[in-house]
């Protein structure tokens, strides 16, 4: 689990989660009111909410107005949790069932500790592989 999560609220804008992406290189931003989490937006969400010509010559008025929507409005509202005593197993069971690619690590009460990607459980599984004998 990684405990350095880039977070967000449900009213800031899509500019400003498109700076975290591009500063933190994540692809997930964590979407939290009060440290309760309430939702996911990942790098796939903004691009397709965005317009495709923001930050080009094409760029107009209503390009740059998509920036100017509120995370809510794209964001996944109920995002797949586990908690930090969740086995690895579970975890990638639930990563490939529920298709998705980060699981949020939450409380009892859903405050949020952190996130598990795909690669964070991938390294997992070759940290144990090449510790056995």
């Amino acid at each position: 689990m990684s405990r350095r999560v880039v977070t967000v609220t449900m009213d800031d804008t899509l500019a400003k989660a498109r700076e975290l992406f591009a500063e933190f290189h994540f692809h997930h931003v964590l979407v939290v009111e009060q440290k309760r989490l309430v939702g996911v937006i990942s790098d796939r969400d903004l691009l397709k909410a965005i317009s495709p010509y923001v930050d080009t010559l094409s760029e107009t008025e209503r390009d740059l107005a998509t920036l100017r929507k509120r995370v809510h409005q794209v964001m996944s509202h109920t995002p797949i949790t586990v908690t930090a005593d969740t086995p690895i197993e579970a975890a990638a069971q639930l990563l490939i069932d529920k298709k998705v690619s980060c699981l949020p690590v939450v409380t009892k009460d859903d405050k949020l500790e952190g996130i598990v990607s795909w690669r964070d459980l991938l390294k997992a599984y070759f940290n144990l592989q090449t510790s056995r004998p």
